[in-house]
This record gives C-alpha cells, structure tokens and sequence, in this order.
C-alpha cells in the first residue's frame, strides 16, 4: 500500500511537471492558430520559425553568449579549482562561499546589481555585458562539478611526473587533465544549459536592441503567442534535455570504459 501510495504521488507530479510542456509540443504541430482547435498535423510553424529574422538572430545570439560564456567560464572555474587545492582549508572554504553566493542569491537581485555595475563602466547595450554576466553565474555551477572530482585525484601520480623530468603543464596535461576531464565536460555542459535558459538576469543586463531566445519570448507573449513561439519551445526542451543527459551520461562512461 505504501509503495502504491508513492508511484501515485510521483505520478502525479511528474503529470503536473510535464504535462504543459507536452501540451506545448502538441500545439506545435497543430494547423489551427487557435489553442482550444485541434486543425491536423502539421510542420509548418517548424518551416516559418526558420524563416523569422528576429528569432533566427535571437537564436544565434542565444548560441553565441552560451558557447563563450561555457568555454571561459570552464576554464576560470576549472584553473581556480586547480588553485584552491594548494590551500589552507579554512582560506578554501572561505573563497567557495564567495564564489557559491551568485548560485545561492536570487536572480533579480544579480540582475539589479550586475546592471548598476555596468551602467558605472559605461557597458549599457549590447552583447558584452550580456556575455560577462553568463560568465559570472556559471563559474560556481563549473566548479560545483569540477572541484570534487579535483579532490579525488592522486596527487603524487603528479609528483611522480615532475620528478621524471616532466614540467608543471606538461606533468598537469598527461597526469591530472584526464582524470578531472569528464568533470570538466559536465560543467560545460551544465554551463551551457544555464545559459540557455536564463531569462532574468539578461533581462536585467542587455539593454535595447539585444536579444536572446528567452527575451524574445518574453516580448512576442505579451503581444500574444504564435505558433511559432510553440516550435521554438519545444526545441529548446529537447535540446536542453539532450545536454543534461549526456552531461550525466558522459562521467559513467568515462568511468566504464577505465574499468575495461
């Protein structure tokens, strides 16, 4: 009885999870305009989305903050990881509660700040502020996922390196990079994934005249939704979906194929 009572209850709230997301999916290829109509099948807004000028530059300017703001942000997040292993605890602990603060903070509350800042450095529209405000809020989800498995690592497989003639980089490459490498990849993803669906604090942060995917949406929705609209969410769910499930899958495989 008990185990039935928990399946029911997890039913229920994968339903109320999923359960508009599918809807949205089937509206995306309804015919009819009207949400309340079922018209046929159809891919035609699939056709039309790509053919949007604003939402194909929305789209490449969403893919473009996202690519660079993972990339940089995986190597800071990666290279302070590496840095924080060479000290004390209490120094270490005190640097990953700075650094945890934007993932613990609400949204608006970095948007606001992130904004202040760059209306004072005369960063006002456009791409740049956009892009180092991604940077700042995905460096603690990189080193959420890099940092413990940094720990993990034997330390004097590196030594051993340098002992045999090997440099720092060179001994850092070969000994301790292709261990914490799956890690690395995860928070890249995770990264990405981020990106992708923030909304708030580019909000915040982009100004007039720039425009992602999520504040794209946000303007198309209060002038009403097109089918479009629909098409473009569903393939940012099956997109994201895709990225969070070779970001769990990579590690294991990794760790599979060390074992054989």
């Amino acid at each position: 009885m008990k185990k039935t009572i928990e399946r029911g209850y997890m039913v229920l709230i994968l339903i109320f999870m999923y359960a508009p997301i599918v809807t949205m999916i089937a509206l995306s290829f309804n015919a009819s305009k009207s949400r309340a109509k079922w018209g046929g099948f159809t891919l035609q807004w699939y056709g039309s989305l790509f053919t949007d000028g604003p939402i194909m530059r929305a789209l490449v300017n969403t893919l473009v903050v996202a690519v660079l703001s993972s990339l940089i942000a995986t190597i800071i997040g990666t290279v302070t990881c590496i840095a924080l292993m060479g000290m004390r605890t209490r120094t270490r602990a005190v640097i990953m509660g700075i650094t945890n603060i934007p993932m613990i903070n609400a949204d608006i509350v970095t948007g606001i700040s992130l904004m202040l800042l760059f209306r004072v450095l005369g960063l006002t529209n456009g791409f740049l502020p956009v892009l180092i405000a991604h940077i700042t809020f995905n460096i603690p989800f990189v080193m959420l996922s890099v940092l413990p498995r940094l720990k993990q690592v034997e330390p004097s497989v590196y030594e051993a390196a340098l002992d045999l003639g090997a440099t720092p980089v060179y001994a850092f490459m070969k000994t301790v990079l292709p261990d914490i490498m799956p890690a690395v990849i995860s928070g890249a993803l995770m990264a990405f994934t981020m990106s992708i669906d923030d909304f708030i604090i580019t909000y915040f942060t982009k100004g007039v005249g720039f425009n992602t995917l999520s504040t794209l949406i946000y303007s198309e929705v209060k002038k009403g939704i097109r089918p479009e609209i629909y098409a473009l969410s569903a393939l940012i769910f099956i997109a994201v979906l895709t990225l969070l499930f070779f970001s769990d899958r990579i590690p294991k495989w990794t760790a599979r194929q060390k074992k054989d």
